[in-house]
């Protein structure tokens, strides 16, 4: 048994998509949660910069002797996947997880991906669905305006300038009538009842944050590491910028009152 936090990063807040699906398969573990607020989002950066960004979140959280590293967010999981080799501790990103779901899931060989720009550019998810089955047809499209929407709290399905975003970067992937779309991107849960209104029924969307989520728990089992005490796990929260609206976005994020529960760190002493 092992009581140290799980670590998670993301470029802002959607990774806090992963760590409520976290709470719900593993109670027991402890989980330290930073978003990096101050630079988000990183779908935008040089390949370069996502890298550094990426080394800098993952040793604030060695700092404080996690168990493993997660990085809940696409753009970090396609552009820097090799980060496991440098850091010590069991990592995953969210990309093989998601794929090995979407592939299962999908009747039609017919699969799209949404994420951002950096994402989609680095084809990641692409290139492991083929890998793993040659035969099925891929479909990406770059949704930049997803994460300012989630991060600023535009997320109704109702909402007008919700539903016509939606309906620009989502028409491609109806007219190629894919029957199954990977949320590339953590923060795209937020959105999946305005995606799901707009695909129509017999569209499977794949959460990224909640497959992450469920391959974590099983490395955590593979590799001796879970946390077995039988206690309710305490969730940590920092920020790189201030918390105000962190306190906001995450009481969606998580559905429950996040009061005065995250802490401002300056990522640049790491």
């Amino acid at each position: 048994m092992n009581t140290n936090a799980i670590g998670v990063f993301d470029s802002g807040l959607g990774g806090l998509s992963a760590v409520k699906e976290m709470l719900k398969a593993m109670p027991n573990e402890n989980i330290i949660y930073f978003g990096d607020t101050s630079r988000v989002p990183y779908g935008n950066r040089s390949r370069e910069t996502i890298r550094r960004y990426a080394m800098q979140d993952a040793n604030f959280l060695l700092q404080n002797n996690v168990k493993m590293v997660v990085a809940a967010c696409g753009t970090v999981s396609s552009v820097a996947p090799d980060l496991e080799s440098v850091l010590g501790v069991p990592y995953t990103g969210v990309v093989l997880p998601t794929c090995f779901t979407a592939l299962n899931e999908s009747k039609n060989g017919r699969i799209g991906v949404i994420g951002t720009t950096a994402t989609i550019n680095s084809h990641s998810y692409k290139k492991r669905i083929k890998e793993k089955n040659p035969s099925f047809e891929v479909f990406e499209q770059d949704c930049p305006l997803f994460v300012p929407l989630v991060e600023n709290g535009f997320i109704d399905r109702n909402d007008e300038v919700v539903k016509l975003i939606v309906a620009r970067y989502m028409a491609p992937l109806k007219e190629a009538k894919v029957d199954t779309v990977i949320l590339g991107c953590t923060h795209y849960p937020i959105l999946k009842d305005a995606i799901s209104d707009f695909m129509g029924e017999g569209v499977t969307l794949i959460d990224s944050g909640k497959e992450t989520a469920l391959y974590t728990k099983k490395v955590l089992q593979e590799n001796g590491l879970s946390n077995n005490s039988g206690k309710d796990g305490v969730a940590q929260f920092f920020v790189s910028d201030t918390p105000d609206n962190f306190e906001k976005i995450a009481s969606l994020f998580l559905s429950k009152d996040m009061n005065n529960c995250a802490k401002r760190i300056n990522i640049e002493e790491y």
